[in-house]
Formats: C-alpha cells, sequence, structure tokens
C-alpha cells in the first residue's frame, strides 16, 4: 500500500515543552492563589515524614487536595495537625510537576473555631490520662509552712503583684519568680522551662530551691489559655518533684496543667492563700496553746501541792518513828556492859593457855629434846641401812629367775597367736583357690578384669596361675563361666 506524505496543518499556535508549561501553570497558580486559608478535615497524616516533612489532605464533603508542610514549617506550628480534625490550613497553592498534580503548601495551621478546638483538648486529655499522669496517686500534700515559694508568671503582669501583696498579708517569705510569657507561641516552652529550672535547683545552692511551685496567669478564652495545655507543659509539672499548684485562669478556667499538678487554685490569688497560713492566726493559736499549757502545768502543781499536804497529815511524827529505836538502843547498851566484860574474861583465859602451849613447844625445849634422842641412838642408823641393803641384794637373783619365766612365758603365747594369724590368712587368701585350677586374669597394667565385657579384642592380658603367671592376648569377648567377683576383688575362672 502506498503512503502519502501529508503536510503539516498551518497554525500559529505556539507549541510548549512539558517542562515549560508545566512551569507556566505552576506560576498562573501561585500568582492566583499566593495566599489562601482553606478549611477542611485533616485526613491519610501519619505524623512527620523521616525528611521531617508532613505530607496529609485536606478534604470536605465534595473535594480533596493534597498537602506538604515543609520541616522548617512544621517545628514552628502551634497547633500540629491531627487526623480527622477539623482545622483552618492558611499557605499557597502551588503544582507538583511530577505528577501534574496540584497542592496547598501549608505555613500554619489552627482548628475550625473552639469546637475543633474542644475535640482536640478532649483527645490530648484522655491520652495523657491513659499514661497515669493525671493520677490521684502521684500526687504530694503541700509543705505546711514553705520558706521559699516559686511562682512562674509574667514579671510585669497584675497577677504577681497580686499573689506578693496576699502573701505579705498572710505570712511573708521568700519568693523568687521565673518570668516567662503566659500566652501566644512560646509560653508552653518558657513556663516548662520554669518548672524545670526550678527543680534544677541545688537544695543548698547560692539561690535557694522553693519549697513548693505556683504557676500562674490571669483569666482569658481558650486560645489565650491554650499554651497551658500543651504536652511539654503538662509533662513538666508532672515530673515535678517540687509540689506544684496550678493558678491559670478564672475558677470557671480548666486547662490540662490543672490535672497535672498536685494542686488546683481558682485563681492566683487563692493559690497564696494555699501554699501559706495565715501568720496571725498561726500566732493567735500559739498564744492560745500557750495559755492553756501555762493553765494546765498550773492544775497540775496544785494538784500536785495538794497531794503531798494529804500525805504529810497522814505522816507519823518524828517521836513515833524514832521511839521503837531509841528504845532498842537504850536495851543494846544496857546489855553490851556486861557482855563486854564475859567477852574480856574469856580472851584472857584462851591467851593464858596459848602461853603455856607456847612455853611447851618453844624451839629450844624442843631442839633440846631432839639431841638428846639422837645421842641415844648411837651406831644404831648404819648398821640398820647396812643390814637393809644385804637383804635387798640377797633377793636380786630370785627376782631375775622370775623376769626370765614371765619372758619366756609371753613370748611362746605371742608366737602360737601369729601362727594361728598366719593360718587364717592362708585360708583366705586367694592363692589357695588358684590351686585348686583357678586363674586371675589381669590388664596389661595389673589390674583385675572383673567381668568379660571389660576385655577388648587385642588387648594385652596376664594370666596368674597358682605357680606362675603367664602373658596373652585377647582375640574377643569370652563370657565367663561363673558369676562375676564382687568389684574390687579378683576374678576366679577355670583354667
Amino acid at each position: 500500500m502506498l503512503l502519502e506524505s501529508v503536510a503539516p496543518l498551518a497554525t500559529n499556535a505556539p507549541e510548549w515543552t512539558v517542562t515549560a508549561l508545566a512551569q507556566a501553570l505552576r506560576r498562573t497558580l501561585e500568582d492566583a492563589y499566593g495566599h489562601v486559608r482553606l478549611r477542611g478535615e485533616i485526613s491519610g497524616y501519619r505524623g512527620p515524614h523521616g525528611s521531617g516533612h508532613a505530607y496529609f489532605s485536606i478534604k470536605d464533603e465534595g473535594a480533596c487536595i493534597d498537602a506538604v508542610i515543609w520541616r522548617s514549617s512544621f517545628t514552628k506550628l502551634k497547633f500540629k495537625p491531627q487526623e480527622g480534625l477539623e482545622m483552618i490550613a492558611t499557605g499557597r497553592i502551588t503544582t507538583f510537576p511530577g505528577k501534574s498534580k496540584y497542592q496547598i503548601v501549608v505555613d500554619s495551621l489552627e482548628p475550625a473555631g473552639v469546637g475543633a478546638l474542644m475535640a482536640m483538648l478532649e483527645e490530648r486529655r484522655r491520652r495523657l490520662a491513659a499514661e497515669g499522669l493525671f493520677d490521684a496517686a502521684r500526687k504530694r500534700p503541700l509543705p505546711f509552712l514553705p520558706q521559699v515559694i516559686g511562682v512562674v508568671t509574667s514579671p510585669t503582669g497584675a497577677v504577681i503583684r497580686d499573689i506578693l501583696h496576699r502573701l505579705a498579708d498572710r505570712f511573708p517569705c521568700h519568693v523568687l519568680v521565673w518570668p516567662a510569657r503566659v500566652q501566644g507561641d512560646p509560653c508552653a516552652e518558657e513556663v516548662a522551662a520554669g518548672i524545670r529550672g526550678f527543680n534544677a535547683l541545688a537544695p543548698d545552692g547560692l539561690i535557694p530551691r522553693p519549697d513548693v511551685i505556683i504557676v500562674a496567669r490571669g483569666g482569658g478564652s481558650l486560645e489565650d489559655l491554650w499554651g497551658f495545655n500543651e504536652e511539654i507543659v503538662v509533662r513538666a509539672a508532672a515530673e515535678s518533684a517540687i509540689p506544684l499548684v496550678s493558678a491559670v485562669g478564672h475558677e470557671t478556667d480548666w486547662t490540662l496543667i490543672d490535672y497535672a499538678a498536685d494542686l488546683r487554685a481558682p485563681t492566683p490569688t487563692a493559690a497564696a492563700e494555699m501554699v501559706v497560713p495565715v501568720r496571725a492566726e498561726l500566732l493567735a493559736d500559739i498564744r492560745e496553746l500557750g495559755g492553756r499549757q501555762l493553765r494546765a502545768v498550773q492544775r497540775a502543781i496544785e494538784h500536785r501541792r495538794a497531794d503531798l499536804r494529804a500525805a504529810a497529815r497522814a505522816l507519823p511524827g518524828p517521836d513515833a518513828l524514832l521511839g521503837l529505836g531509841r528504845q532498842r538502843l537504850d536495851l543494846a547498851t544496857a546489855r553490851l556492859k556486861p557482855a563486854l566484860a564475859r567477852l574480856l574474861r574469856v580472851q584472857e583465859a584462851r591467851l593464858a593457855a596459848l602461853a603455856q602451849r607456847l612455853l611447851r613447844q618453844s624451839p629450844e625445849g624442843r631442839f633440846r629434846e631432839l639431841r638428846a634422842r639422837f645421842l641415844s641412838l648411837g651406831d644404831r642408823p648404819r648398821s640398820t641401812f647396812q643390814n637393809f641393803v644385804t637383804i635387798k641384794k640377797d633377793g636380786l637373783p630370785q627376782l631375775g629367775r622370775r623376769l626370765d619365766q614371765a619372758l619366756a612365758t609371753e613370748l611362746a603365747r605371742r608366737r602360737q597367736r601369729l601362727k594361728a594369724l598366719d593360718q587364717l590368712l592362708a585360708s583366705l587368701s586367694y592363692k589357695s583357690v588358684l590351686a585348686r585350677g583357678f586363674a586371675v586374669v589381669r590388664d596389661g597394667e595389673g589390674a583385675p578384669l572383673p567381668r568379660a565385657a571389660l576385655v577388648s579384642p587385642g588387648q594385652a592380658l596376664t594370666i596368674e596361675f597358682a605357680d606362675s603367671a603367664l602373658r596373652a592376648v585377647a582375640d574377643g569377648a569370652p563370657k565367663p563361666k561363673r558369676k562375676p567377683a564382687p568389684a574390687g576383688q579378683p576374678s576366679l575362672f577355670e583354667a
């Protein structure tokens, strides 16, 4: 088939490249919609991407548009996107040429009305409550009389003046103020930094550590108080080691820090009343207690005095107490003189008797008596000693013969006992069994083999007979003809 060339149609329309057209469309959209406020429901939000950017969609009942928040803008957002929440996104419309799609680049987000804020607040409250940050068991009592009070609030507002004035009226004490903005974007970070900063102070440092912390702000709308609903503030209040009082807004205003604090005050002034007692009332109580104590002591003294007087009346007089003793002393005195005389006579008699005995036992008389006895003996001691030696010398041969007989008798008895033991040993020895035709099998090291299962083929063996021993090599594991001997005894087999 013949193909005819077709001439191009004559036209004055310019030709576009794909890139040029995509860029032209992008400029057109950005010029026409460079700043828009888009209201819709967040859809498909899964948190920030690994790069820090966030991608999601904004939809309503009739349409859906892609949205992106760059990392630099995401960190500055006061309200983060949440799935299913209706919000107002402020940004610019642009295109993504790689997919031929248009999208909104979001610069800021805000809830679409009070209802959306309340829904976000309720969702955050449930999530933090599930973590246990609002449990009543975590809350601690306030100190009765704090020496130092820390206040986190604006240093230029009326709140700090109300607190200082109320503390001065009730109980003047040392107050530390941590300056923090209580409204706007930096509110949450500064309030959390104040709570953590007070907790970081050393108890004995140059700056005293507060005994209690008050986080205070005056009343305002939900948006004005939103900084005290931020998660960073709630976590800082829950983590505080120092008891914390929340005094944010008026009595009807509730924020999430009120749930995490150890105590909620309806107003900042009420917070100052809660943390310190009234000094004048304490002084009055002390005076009253001092008076009651003094009166109680006086009454106790009067009771003791009355008891003492009653006891004194019941006591006997000195004459009654000492009369019997005096009488016994007089009687003892009357008996003492005759008793001393009798004792003196007895001691004199004993002394005279001892003197007579001493005269009889004097050393001079005793020496004379012994000398006379010695002279009367003459040569009798020497002859007596010689007679004793002669008698003992004549008896020695007889004692030697008796000793030889006893030694021979003992040796004969010992030989007879040794012979009996030798016969018993021969009867119990396994060599007598070998003489009846049995043999002992040992391994190469001389250890007896009580069971055939212990012999392996090719093992070197020694077989002991009654007259000698032979060496052998096992070619198989023979079965014993007798019951194996108990462990530790030689094994006996019929030869």
